[in-house]
């Protein structure tokens, strides 16, 4: 009896372990990898699911325990830091989505704050199971990982991972401590925002605005936002916030690489009184001009930029066309303008008044046919700055010619009239008002490369201002460089002090043509450096059609018999020399400059690098175009006095060359509201803001400077 009971008894207990077996055909193990383990972190492979289905999914993770006070980071890491990097090996047909990164943390550590995660994380990425799985066969995937670990100092570590899942007609959810993991990853995952986002630009001052239903003091006890990408805000500075019912205001600071025109995309962490946080998804667009929270006793009855009302701005924009006219690309314009003068010497104080005016609508014209082309282009989304057509070799060919054509014109190679070869300069050299007006446009084109170290900033606010508002700037500037020929043309006394003519108005002309003569010389050597040899080539190939098409042309002109076959092969030339301007679309730039400086060429991802390693940086942006950068090259950046003091500060030297288009510099000073060259930042060690730089520098204030920097 008591031998038929226990085989009854192993009976049912056979049966039972062969129902468990069959219910559990799949090993537990296979959701999670073989541990990397170091005594900061101990790190694994996880799978949310003990199987894969054909044409499913499954969610693959790095996860990661800290030890105590250890941290690792987030995709902006912020001021220092790296973030981790997955890179799967899946079987053929599979294939990976990015890392859903969960909400982070902050950690501040002086003046440096950082972005990521302790104790414990899982960074999920999502994996499509091609739906020719076969079930019964494994499905393998291989991961190799880096990461950086940091308490006092970080140290980076790495490892390589396997899992073998099952591949079954159907998969059961990852149970246990991976189960809590993930689900501990998904209580982290940031969610699109159900709130009205916006945000206001006030100089360098930035107001985050969220309103809707669960906002307000009961509800949010704190508030920060993370932005997507580094720079975007200064990570250290402190983001006050603001709470009505309904309604939240955070204020935050701009960073280097913050762009008015682009979404300010990242999260925003909002904590309740009892500590639990959320993250929201949210990309505001960024309107320029709206105050930032303040007291309330701010003037709100005009327009802001940059911190100043109109009028101020109005008046700088003024003084900084003013100054515009001791420039050195303007001399050219100036001989024209002398030339101009003294055919008006003996006129009719009513001619002279009227061609000082019609020569500031010229100025004022062409300054904002400018504004309104560049408004137009940015409308369009095209990435562009102050000075921009100086970035087409074919323009800077063009206008080397035309320079050129004028020189011989003064010269007396030829005279000119209206409707002949060269309409640029015959129209700025025609008697009568005509040439005055066009004058005055010439000038604005020829003297913006000159605009930038003085209305750089100007510039760059008027852009982001509404049309209204930048086209109102731009006049004043006009205004201001159009005045001292105007005062010297509407002023009775100082046009009677005009000598009569003479001699001495050939004499003047003549000498007046060698401006011309250097100015096309120094454009063929800015077309060297956006075309290299071939521009030598075109630039003064052409240069050389334009003289013979100026010879001929004056000939004709002193021809009786044969003037119109000789005007026909001067402009049978003059089209010859336009034809070779479409051989330069295609050049490419040559890349001498930056290296010749002994200066690393300028990416935004190695200046990122740079100061997350905490290492003091200065940027130059350059243009071999902006006068007042080569004279601060040859006078204070290339000096062994400053030499000695980047190498002896272990200070690293960015040079961000803008000669042709480049959109990275373009986003670059747009990060500062600049539009112009040239521009100067000096990073601090350790973090912080950078020090925007004078446009015109000296060796002693820069050696100054780089030294205060790196202490």
């Amino acid at each position: 009896m008591t031998s038929g009971l226990d085989f009854l008894r192993g009976l049912v207990c056979t049966a039972l372990l062969a129902v468990f077996a069959l219910a559990s055909p799949r090993p537990a193990g296979a959701v999670e990898s073989a541990p990397q383990v170091s005594p900061r972190a101990t790190v694994t492979l996880i799978a949310d699911q003990d199987a894969v289905t054909p044409g499913g999914t499954v969610r693959i993770a790095l996860r990661q325990k800290l030890a105590p006070h250890w941290h690792t980071y987030w995709k902006n890491p912020g001021d220092a830091g790296a973030a981790p990097e997955i890179a799967l090996t899946l079987p053929d047909g599979a294939a990976a989505g990015e890392i859903a990164w969960p909400g982070p943390d902050r950690f501040s550590v002086g003046p440096v704050t950082s972005f990521g995660y302790e104790r414990e994380i899982v960074l999920p990425m999502t994996v499509s199971v091609p739906a020719s799985a076969v079930p019964g066969g494994t499905f393998g995937v291989a991961a190799e990982a880096q990461w950086l670990v940091c308490e006092k100092e970080c140290i980076p570590e790495e490892g390589r991972f396997r899992l073998d899942l099952p591949i079954a007609a159907d998969a059961a959810p990852a149970a246990g401590d991976v189960a809590a993991a993930f689900a501990a990853s998904a209580a982290r995952q940031p969610v699109n925002s159900p709130f009205d986002a916006r945000l206001s630009v006030e100089g360098s001052a930035l107001a985050l605005t969220v309103e809707g239903a669960g906002l307000g003091p009961d509800a949010v006890k704190d508030a920060f936002f993370y932005p997507g990408e580094w720079g975007q805000v200064v990570h250290a500075a402190p983001q006050s916030a603001t709470l009505d019912p309904g309604k939240l205001t955070l204020a935050m600071a701009a960073g280097p690489t913050f762009a008015p025109d682009a979404p300010l995309a990242g999260l925003l962490a909002l904590t309740d009184p009892g500590g639990a946080t959320r993250w929201f998804e949210i990309a505001p667009q960024a309107r320029m001009g709206a105050a930032a929270p303040n007291d309330g006793a701010a003037d709100r009855s005009a327009p802001s930029l940059g911190g100043l009302s109109l009028w101020q701005a109005a008046a700088f924009a003024f003084l900084g066309g003013l100054i515009l006219n001791l420039m050195p690309c303007v001399f050219p314009i100036l001989a024209m303008k002398a030339t101009a003068l003294s055919r008006l010497s003996g006129g009719r104080l009513r001619d002279v008044r009227v061609a000082g005016l019609v020569y500031t609508l010229g100025v004022i014209a062409a300054f904002l046919a400018l504004a309104g082309t560049l408004l137009a282009l940015r409308a369009g989304g095209a990435a562009v700055g102050w000075g921009f057509q100086f970035q087409s070799p074919i323009f800077v060919a063009a206008m080397s010619w035309l320079l050129l054509a004028i020189g011989l014109n003064l010269s007396g190679v030829y005279e000119i009239g209206f409707g002949t070869a060269g309409l640029g300069q015959g129209l700025a050299q025609r008697p009568g008002h005509a040439g005055s007006f066009f004058t005055g446009i010439l000038a604005v084109v020829v003297a913006t490369p000159c605009t930038a170290p003085f209305m750089g900033a100007a510039i760059g606010a008027a852009l982001a201002a509404p049309a209204v508002v930048c086209l109102a700037l731009f006049a004043a500037m006009g205004l201001g460089l159009a005045a001292p020929y105007a005062l010297l043309a509407l002023a009775p006394r100082l046009a009677r002090r005009l000598p009569r003519p003479g001699l001495w108005m050939v004499r003047l002309r003549q000498a007046m043509a060698f401006p011309m003569y250097a100015s096309a010389a120094w454009l063929v050597w800015v077309l060297v450096q956006q075309a290299g040899d071939f521009g030598v080539l075109i630039g003064l190939g052409g240069a050389l059609l334009i003289a013979f098409s100026a010879w001929i042309f004056g000939l004709s002109q002193q021809s009786r018999g044969h003037g119109l076959l000789a005007r026909g092969l001067a402009l049978a030339t003059l089209a010859c020399t336009f034809a070779l301007l479409p051989q330069l679309r295609a050049v490419a730039a040559p890349d001498a400059a930056v290296a010749a400086a002994g200066a690393e060429p300028f990416d935004a991802e190695r200046l990122a690098a740079l100061r997350r390693d905490g290492r003091p940086v200065l940027v130059n942006m350059t243009a071999a175009w902006c006068i007042t950068c080569l004279v601060n090259e040859r006078t204070a950046l290339s000096t062994k006095g400053v030499k000695a003091a980047l190498a002896d500060n272990a200070v690293a030297y960015l040079k961000g060359d803008w000669t042709n288009q480049d959109p990275r510099i373009t986003a670059y000073l747009r990060s500062f509201s600049r539009d112009g060259l040239p521009f100067y930042a000096l990073y601090p060690a350790g973090g912080g803001a950078p020090a925007i730089l004078p446009p015109i520098l000296t060796e002693a204030m820069l050696v100054e400077e780089i030294r205060r920097a790196a202490h």
